[in-house]
């Protein structure tokens, strides 16, 4: 398989800005060394870094903020073929940062591609989740259902994560959790980061989401008898 051309981009939703230890970012880190091995260029970001407004428009400072870094993050966005979500768990939960990113997403849902489909289609998702307390698969859930529903592909396991003991202890980058060693994680970890990359290199081969039956340009124009229409395939 050849993944060059690829580009990825890793947002990471820790509540930790950049400096400080992120549990997460190591995790993802063994995700963007197998994409960075394979040819693909990977972009990396702390969403808490930057000012984001809550919100559900795409330029928050046209609704009164004083200032929104958001579309500079759509930028880097659209400029991905593979994003992937990384967050803590936080009481069972993904975090405030990670809904906020969704959110923010969704603001630019109803914007469509040159083929006149939403604007996330034809890109792939998937997720990385670490903590101590239980919520791998619900925090997941939530996440890829989120992308799925606002455009974007999900392969089969498009989620990993790794969570200690259940309370107060160490964390997956604490040498004494022994959590880089962990042989299902880092299982999980392989198989999602290669599942993104088939699916991407598919995509791209083919040049997006097939258009047959889901443009909203052709529905809102009444051209709806090309959606049942075999020459129109």
């Amino acid at each position: 398989m050849v993944f060059k051309g690829l580009k990825a981009l890793y947002i990471n939703c820790t509540l930790k800005k950049s400096g400080q230890l992120s549990h997460t970012e190591g995790l993802l880190q063994v995700s963007m060394n197998i994409m960075k091995s394979e040819g693909v260029e990977v972009d990396y970001l702390r969403l808490v870094d930057y000012t984001i407004p809550v919100g559900v428009q795409p330029d928050m400072t046209k609704e009164g903020e004083d200032q929104d870094d958001w579309p500079e993050i759509y930028t880097k966005i659209m400029d991905a073929d593979i994003l992937i979500i990384g967050t803590p768990i936080w009481l069972g939960e993904r975090s405030s940062i990670a809904s906020k990113l969704i959110e923010r997403l969704y603001a630019m849902s109803g914007k469509t591609n040159d083929k006149g489909q939403y604007i996330y289609y034809g890109k792939v998702g998937g997720c990385v989740i670490t903590g101590n307390e239980d919520g791998i698969k619900h925090c997941a859930m939530g996440i890829l259902y989120a992308l799925q529903h606002l455009g974007y592909c999900i392969p089969p396991q498009a989620d990993c994560g790794w969570i200690g003991e259940v309370g107060p202890g160490p964390s997956y980058l604490d040498k004494e959790s022994k959590g880089e060693h962990n042989d299902f994680t880092n299982r999980n970890t392989t198989f999602m980061t290669y599942n993104l990359l088939h699916m991407a290199a598919m995509l791209k081969e083919k040049n997006g989401f097939p258009l047959y039956g889901n443009s909203k340009k052709e529905w809102d124009k009444g051209n709806r008898w090309k959606f049942n229409n075999p020459e129109y395939r």
